[in-house]
């Protein structure tokens, strides 16, 4: 008999919580920790963004789908781990905090045998003065909420263009050390789209401002595909996009200030711009969410359970190293933390050992480099390898049985470029592996065979497909477990 604890219920920890029930003996307990009451689809974020969807199509009530389940939900936020007891009592256990309306502020512990730290990132919109939505001058679709509010300025924006005036639009990413390009990257294409609906596209001014080295990096040091015959990279199928839209693009920059009407940014050679915009929709900065970890005498040991970011360490090679003595294996496969073996760290909850593109910085000391994707595709696979090895050291295994190391398993995306049952697209890329290996594959890192970009109609309803499949499968519907992840 044991329990796991689940810290977060986001794609890779309801994942793991929904398998886990599936998989574990009656007298196993599941507690999921989550501070928020509603499980977001968060690709669809962008539709409701622009909107072509509402909160409500994009979100459901955890309470209601656990109590189909064993799985007790704690809406709480964890404040500390503490993987050796204290003088009390020595089993393993986490401090929370309700954010229940009716226990808000009450504080409470959750001993565990296991445990997953799936709590996802802080949005950390206050490493850049102003950004985003709350105390900025910036909206976001990093939430349903926020993309609500997001497309409520946007409206206000196609009103303004219907009535003859020019506006400028800017989308990217708010900070230079971002991640989730891909999710500014969707959205930009939908705003383009909406407004050419609204017949206003020739009033508006619309500008990518990212801190990629290049257009279509996405913080994997750039993507090569076939076509036609021929190799291409990211940077000429992502720009070829932009062309075609006639959306301009900065890249190597790293937003320093956003003040009302206006971005102040530096770009990788030192120097430094503004760019005055009406409407800005910048992707924050993540972090870690703050977690502390303590020992059994109550010393702080935060330091050696999380990286500066605040993410957790896992079974990855920290080791500081020159950018180009970097190895695919210095990737985890199971993450496991390295000091307590039944404490484990998946999705963005989890700290990478290296970027994967390459690492700059500005004459001015500054850092403008993308932080390595591990969304999607990479967070459901590592959800459902831990809890394999979760499964399996709970009757026994001496240590985890299952891997899903990013550098040894492909990703597919399909980023919306315009809704419409006729006439919306889509682009739909494959990567094989995530984080590229130049000796296996020692002419572009990836294999071009399992690497794959297109764009088209086609893309756009397995877009829209998978919306609905995915929110069935989260929803514990009939032969879930029959999807694939």
């Amino acid at each position: 008999m044991a329990r796991v604890v689940i810290l977060g219920a986001g794609i890779s920890g309801h994942t793991a919580a929904r398998y886990l029930d599936r998989w574990l003996g009656k007298g196993d307990e599941i507690v999921v920790v989550s501070p928020n009451a509603k499980w977001n689809w968060i690709p669809s974020n962008i539709w409701v963004g622009v909107g072509r969807m509402t909160p409500e199509d994009v979100t459901f009530d955890l309470a209601d789908i656990y109590r189909k389940t064993r799985i007790d939900f704690r809406q709480a936020r964890a404040i500390a781990i503490h993987p050796e007891g204290d003088g009390e009592r020595s089993e393993p256990y986490v401090d929370i905090e309700y954010t229940l309306p009716e226990r808000a502020g009450e504080q409470g512990r959750v001993a565990y045998d296991f445990l997953i730290n799936a709590t996802g990132p802080k949005l950390n919109f206050g490493a850049t003065e102003g950004l985003g939505p709350e105390y900025g001058y910036t909206v976001s679709v990093c939430t349903a909420g926020h993309a609500h509010e997001a497309n409520e300025k946007l409206q206000a924006i196609v009103s303004a263009l219907k009535r003859g005036e020019r506006k400028t639009l800017v989308i990217g990413t708010g900070h230079g050390t971002c991640t989730c390009q891909g999710a500014a990257f969707e959205y930009i294409y939908n705003v383009d789209h909406l407004l050419r609906e609204a017949g206003v596209r020739e009033l508006a001014r619309i500008v990518w401002l990212s801190n990629e080295y290049e257009v279509g990096d996405f913080g994997m040091g750039g993507v090569h595909i076939r076509r036609g015959g021929y190799v291409i990279n990211g940077k000429t199928f992502a720009e070829s996009l932009m062309v075609e839209r006639d959306i301009e693009w900065i890249v190597r920059a790293h937003v320093k200030k956003v003040d009302a009407g206006k971005i102040h940014y530096e770009t990788l050679d030192g120097q430094f711009h503004e760019l005055a915009f009406d409407f800005s929709m910048l992707i924050p900065p993540f972090s870690g969410v703050g977690l502390k970890a303590f020992n059994k005498v109550g010393e702080d040991i935060s330091a050696q359970i999380f990286a500066p970011s605040g993410f957790m360490k896992v079974d990855a090679e920290y080791s500081p190293r020159p950018y180009v003595e970097w190895s695919p294996e210095d990737w985890p496969k199971t993450y496991q933390n390295p000091i307590y073996s039944n404490m484990f760290s998946i999705g963005i909850a989890f700290a990478p050992p290296h970027l994967i593109s390459k690492p700059m910085q500005s004459p001015n000391g500054t850092p403008i480099n993308p932080a390595p994707p591990r969304t999607g595709m990479p967070s459901a696979k590592m959800a459902i390898a831990v809890s394999q090895s979760i499964r399996d050291m709970i009757r026994g295994a001496p240590k985890p049985t299952k891997t899903a190391s990013m550098a040894r398993m492909g990703a597919a995306c399909i980023a919306s470029t315009g809704v419409g049952l006729f006439n919306g697209t889509a682009a739909t890329m494959t990567v094989f592996p995530v984080v590229p290996d130049y000796v296996r594959y020692p002419d572009y890192g990836r294999d071009l065979d399992l690497t794959s970009g297109e764009i088209g109609l086609a893309g756009h309803w397995m877009k829209w497909t998978l919306h609905h499949t995915f929110i069935y499968q989260a929803k514990l519907n009939p032969g879930w477990w029959l999807m694939p992840d």
